[in-house]
């Protein structure tokens, strides 16, 4: 039981590092990204490549990793970001339908669909991390540094020119704001953070393949920041658990088909972010927080 609590806070720490940072563009700029798993994947990817074939120091696989997130994102950014919402929309699943295909057929890389094994594990000043219980200290320790890092710049002056981009363009652009730079920068920001979550999922998995970096990994992401509450500190962490523990719930209940646990699982996921669109439209977190805000 203990193992398998410290590997669901593990996972719930990643995932919340990638709920986290699609957030921060979803929630603060309005950008509604459905290619949040390539940048994870990219990481991934990255980040294994360097501890394979170089040196595993997470030192240097978690720049290399952000780097290769950062330019990753510039290549969507720069045409799609532009235009409206609705076209990066379109421009993001264009990219995640693309980076599958490489990601399946870029073998020498990723190792196909097969994937790549025997992954080194992180490398911290001469320190092997592999034992659950050490790994998760890393997955929590970069969580709370993404939120900080975050945090910062929401409520910075860039964070200000974020949520004034998000209620109007035309309005941040009638006082100066340069909206297509800002809109970038925070792509770029997101996708290197989130290039982070891409190593550790690696390194302590030892294990990857093109499976965990699909369109429904992105909805998925998505999702976890919608029911927990965009636009919160709390609110992406808080949907990530729930959708994580939620299918270990779903697993024990004796009365249910085994063989139709994933059917079931995205029928509760669609069903509870209908409802919460209905009854929470700010989600679980937000709307607490609509509601002091109404009190005051």
């Amino acid at each position: 039981m203990e193992a398998y609590l410290l590997n669901l806070v593990i996972l719930i720490s990643i995932y919340s590092t990638l709920a986290v940072t699609l957030n921060f563009i979803m929630g603060y700029a309005g950008i509604y990204s459905l290619a949040h798993a390539v940048f994870f994947g990219v990481g991934a990817y990255a980040g294994t490549f360097m501890a394979m074939h170089f040196n595993a120091s997470i030192f240097i696989t978690i720049p290399v990793a952000m780097l290769a997130g950062a330019v990753l994102s510039l290549i969507l950014a720069l045409p799609a970001l532009r235009v409206r919402g609705e076209y990066f929309v379109a421009a993001s699943l264009g990219l995640q339908v693309l980076a599958v295909t490489i990601f399946s057929e870029w073998k020498a890389v990723t190792g196909g669909i097969g994937g790549l094994i025997g992954i080194p594990p992180l490398d911290i000043l001469g320190l092997e991390v592999f034992k659950p219980s050490q790994f998760i200290f890393v997955t929590v320790g970069v969580l709370v540094i993404v939120l900080i890092i975050i945090n910062r710049l929401v409520h910075s002056s860039f964070g200000r020119s974020l949520r004034a981009i998000r209620d109007s363009e035309s309005a941040a652009a009638a006082f100066g704001k340069n909206v297509p730079l800002i809109k970038t920068i925070s792509v770029v920001i997101s996708s290197a953070l989130t290039a982070v979550a891409g190593v550790l999922y690696a390194s302590y998995l030892s294990f990857i393949n093109v499976e965990s970096f699909m369109l429904d990994t992105s909805v998925l992401i998505m999702a976890m920041v919608i029911i927990g509450g965009t636009g919160t500190q709390a609110g992406p962490i808080v949907g990530a658990a729930l959708l994580l523990i939620l299918p270990s719930i779903i697993s024990y209940l004796d009365f249910l088909p085994q063989t139709e646990i994933g059917s079931i699982q995205q029928i509760i996921y669609g069903l509870g972010m209908a409802l919460l669109m209905i009854y929470r439209p700010g989600g679980i977190v937000g709307r607490k927080k609509q509601s002091e805000a109404g009190k005051e």
